[in-house]
């Protein structure tokens, strides 16, 4: 990777997956793309354009200018907000993706990554310990666009020998970036709901339980993919990966353990239902054959960095 071109720099794994790679690869080998948000913070330390990814003669200025031989393309309309506007979730992940698969075939793009998700998944798959090659019958929009993506991405790959690699990620858990309109939002709104008002309503049932992921493991996870010899790479849809699965009850009582104060209840809205439909435990094991994937954080350990994060950010609480 010489230069990188990111899409979605400020959605929750583009703040900081950006930075890592800069770290990497440089400051000025890295280019931060958005669209409705401006760069703040570390992302305006670094080059940074505006784009809007259905828009194809726009992004393929972007091409044009800064000849990307890698492409993290994150843009993408999550699962609670796409429930609100199917069309809008279509539009931007799907067109959004066929953009950027086209425009690397057109000026020779080496790798791109692209992220799926557990949501691809749906009631029929099998709960515990769902397997790398399962049934993939989502029921909401954001889910059929990520089979529809890996299905795209594999298909792009089998025709034109386009190196294009993708995760399945759990739900992503971070203190840097707010919640952006997910199912497993819940999991990180509670850490500064708890800091800040000493009380949270979570809007899942109390016995909810997801696949879930730290950033800075989602983050290496997604390095290590990408720098992976292509010889190593044998899914070409998209690799299952977790780090960790728990209820929302137990994750309320890890916050208690740190926040004696802490009071929480749960009123379910219509995302349980999106909650309901996703498997509770993941099988990663080609991830850990092919890329050696592993992952460093447990809700213990992912807690106490949480905390002690937030609290750094925010001399108030």
């Amino acid at each position: 990777m010489k230069k990188i071109l990111i899409t979605g720099a400020t959605g929750q794994i583009g703040t900081e997956l950006i930075l890592e790679l800069r770290k990497k690869y440089g400051v000025e080998n890295v280019i931060a793309v958005g669209h409705s948000r401006p760069a703040s913070g570390d992302l305006s330390i670094g080059p940074f354009e505006s784009c809007d990814v259905t828009n194809l003669k726009e992004l393929e200025t972007l091409f044009q200018k800064h000849s990307p031989d890698t492409i993290f393309h994150l843009v993408g309309i999550l699962s609670a907000t796409g429930e609100k506007n199917p069309d809008l979730a279509w539009n931007v992940n799907m067109n959004g993706l066929k953009n950027v698969l086209d425009l690397s075939l057109k000026y020779s793009v080496k790798k791109i990554f692209w992220p799926s998700s557990i949501a691809s998944f749906g009631p029929n798959t099998p709960k515990e310990n769902t397997p790398q090659h399962t049934i993939l019958e989502p029921t909401t929009m954001y889910g059929v666009t990520k089979v529809a993506g890996e299905l795209l991405c594999q298909y792009y790959f089998k025709k034109y020998n386009l190196d294009i690699r993708s995760i399945r990620y759990p739900g992503i858990i971070s203190y840097k970036t707010l919640p952006g309109g997910g199912t497993t939002d819940y999991a990180v709104a509670v850490y500064f709901e708890a800091l800040e008002k000493k009380s949270y309503e979570f809007f899942v049932n109390e016995d909810t339980v997801l696949p879930m992921m730290y950033m800075p493991d989602a983050v290496s996870a997604t390095i290590d993919l990408m720098e992976a010899p292509i010889e190593n790479i044998s899914i070409r849809t998209s690799y299952n990966l977790t780090a960790m699965s728990f209820s929302a009850k137990e994750l309320a009582e890890e916050v208690k353990k740190h926040i004696p104060d802490f009071a929480y209840s749960f009123n379910p809205d219509s995302r349980q239902e999106i909650a309901n439909s996703w498997p509770k435990s993941i099988d990663d094991s080609f991830a850990k054959k092919d890329f050696n994937w592993i992952p460093k954080y447990d809700l213990t350990k992912m807690s106490e960095d949480m905390i002690e994060n937030i609290k750094a950010l925010n001399t108030k609480i």
